[in-house]
């Protein structure tokens, strides 16, 4: 039996049993998803531009109510988090803090079971590994289920919109994650669904949770985000994971952004455009067609991603680019000791092997981040106003 037999009213497209139903740009423009200002509770986090830079010294107030429920319990005896003193956005400041608590909880095997009683929607229309695992593993960390969901097993196979789909699952689940190929179609789920929708990859679009993970990141290996060097490497035109980090680094400042890549995968104008409307004062972006020594040099974040070789019109289209830059441990030789390297993997071969034993390959440690921010994220959006009663 399809786990989404439900009937409900559908908006009028025109669909094909053989392909996933259409998205389409007027459905997109039409829904701006709401500022998280500090409250994640029921809100869905679709695109980065949810966030803003009021108030940086805003204090963590969920942050404060898990960390006196773990004192009060006795339930956490390793080191828990404590804000630093560079600013840091307030949600950021937030989700850093009960992502840090949860991970302590974790390594402690003493979480709390913030997700007990609700149910988690993954659904993947593409391919994912980490996403979608770490999604899970986060929603059953914290007492909650987990309904998995894939066009080849749904009735999208039957020519549902993807708006019925998400409709239907929000009917037994609590809060629903969506990776789609086409680019908006979280807005669109978003626009549809009571429950919040987190964005797990549109198509070249974006992927909010990962610049999360990847700040989180850079901030638990630098100790800060401001006036952090940040050199982007490889396919900036289909590489969601840059678009939406390139625009959350933006908001820190102080911030530099290197971006190298060969001219026909440049970062996109749009992006470009909306990092001008949305970025401090003091950003400065330089572009390059080469990995020189210069820029490895100003290096602190090296943050490489694969060619988005499904993404093109054909894989001859794509072959050119396969190679076209490849980390190494002599590429590491020239970086500064307190450098670090990250990748949103997979990887296929920009980043060699030879590189992992290097104590600043950093992107396993970055994948495992990706577990705990998850974790926050879902604690965030499902939890009771009442932290500590949602803990018991």
């Amino acid at each position: 039996m399809d786990l989404i037999e439900c009937t409900m009213d559908a908006p009028t497209h025109t669909r094909s049993p053989s392909r996933l139903p259409p998205v389409t740009r007027v459905q997109m423009d039409d829904y701006v998803p709401p500022k998280i200002a500090c409250a994640w509770l029921g809100k869905p986090v679709v695109s980065v531009a949810q966030f803003d830079t009021a108030s940086l010294e805003c204090v963590a107030t969920w942050s404060r109510a898990l960390l006196s429920y773990s004192r009060a319990t006795n339930k956490l005896t390793t080191t828990t988090y404590h804000h630093a003193t560079a600013p840091l956005l307030p949600c950021c400041s937030e989700l850093f803090a009960v992502s840090s608590f949860l991970k302590a909880a974790v390594e402690a095997n003493t979480v709390p079971p913030l997700m007990r009683g609700k149910m988690l929607a993954n659904v993947f229309y593409e391919a994912s590994t980490r996403t979608m695992c770490s999604f899970a593993a986060a929603a059953q960390r914290l007492g909650g289920g987990v309904l998995p969901v894939s066009a080849s097993s749904s009735s999208v196979k039957k020519g549902e919109t993807l708006q019925d789909t998400m409709r239907c699952l929000e009917c037994y689940a609590d809060v629903l994650v969506l990776r789609h190929p086409v680019k908006g179609s979280a807005a669109i789920a978003a626009k549809y669904c009571e429950n919040p929708v987190l964005n797990a990859g549109d198509g070249a679009g974006e992927h909010p949770t990962q610049a999360l993970l990847d700040c989180y990141t850079i901030f638990s290996e630098l100790g800060h985000l401001s006036g952090v060097t940040i050199t982007m490497v490889g396919d900036l035109k289909y590489g969601r994971t840059v678009h939406s980090l390139s625009r959350l680094a933006a908001l820190y400042g102080g911030v530099k952004l290197q971006l190298v890549s060969p001219a026909a995968l440049a970062l996109p104008q749009y992006v470009l455009d909306q990092i001008e409307a949305c970025k401090c004062a003091d950003l400065e972006i330089t572009i390059s067609e080469t990995l020189s020594d210069e820029i490895l040099a100003a290096t602190d974040i090296l943050y490489v991603t694969r060619i988005q070789k499904e993404r093109f019109p054909s894989p001859e289209a794509a072959a050119p680019f396969l190679n076209a830059f490849i980390i190494s441990p002599e590429t590491l030789g020239k970086m500064k000791e307190s450098a670090r390297v990250m990748h949103p993997l997979p990887r296929v071969g920009e980043i060699l092997e030879a590189c992992d034993a290097d104590p600043r390959a950093a992107y396993f440690r970055q994948m495992r981040n990706g577990m705990f921010v998850r974790m926050a994220l879902l604690a965030l959006a499902t939890a009771e106003a009442d932290t500590k009663s949602a803990c018991m």
